[in-house]
């Protein structure tokens, strides 16, 4: 396997109606808006959600992101809504790919969309194009996104982006508030709901 930081990940995916990429210095206005306004959905599901950032915690949190994705140890993407001319528009959420394995080339999704652009197809439409990415660009044998059992719209996703779920993994982490909660686990893996590369071909 190479080395991770010879790896070519795209810093850009261009879908039809969004732009996926990476954050840079910058962006933490926009992600500072766009996130303290979706607490109150968020807060029940990531840890993150539990303290109201200020500008700077956001800008700190984009320039964190940047120097890590070019480390390969963590792709965190913006999800920006395509504007005329193929502009960037409003931040609708988040995105990328988390707990990576790159010789096993098993990748996690993680996302999360602004409060009030719900029922677009924004989540489902930039979890397919992260995919993508994963398997076409990165040779992803595995693709996995674990989601609170309690969180139906966020595992809908999952099911509509053909992911097939491999159980409830019961009281398996802490949920934000410190309870015990169930997880579901979804997957894509090398043939089954992918094809299998050339050279693993009989």
């Amino acid at each position: 396997m190479h080395d991770p930081l010879l790896i070519h990940v795209p810093e850009r995916i261009d879908t039809e109606r969004l732009i996926i990429r990476c954050a840079q210095p910058g962006d933490g206005a926009v992600l500072n808006a766009a996130v303290c306004g979706s607490l109150d959905a968020l807060r029940p599901y990531v840890p993150w959600a539990g303290v109201v950032p200020t500008l700077a915690d956001s800008e700190a949190v984009c320039r964190k992101a940047q120097a890590r994705f070019r480390l390969r140890e963590d792709l965190m993407m913006l999800i920006f809504e395509r504007a005329a001319g193929g502009l960037e528009g409003e931040l609708l959420g988040g995105t990328g790919l988390h707990r990576m394995d790159w010789k096993a080339r098993r990748f996690e999704i993680g996302y999360w969309r602004r409060t009030g652009r719900e029922g677009r197809g924004i989540a489902t439409e930039a979890v397919h194009a992260v995919a993508r990415l994963a398997f076409d660009e990165l040779l992803a044998q595995r693709v996995e996104l674990r989601i609170d059992n309690l969180n139906r719209p966020s595992w809908r996703v999952a099911e509509r982006c053909g992911f097939t779920l491999e159980g409830v993994m019961r009281r398996e982490s802490l949920a934000p508030d410190g309870t015990l909660r169930d997880m579901r686990m979804y997957a894509k893996v090398r043939g089954a709901e992918e094809p299998l590369l050339d050279t693993e071909r009989v």
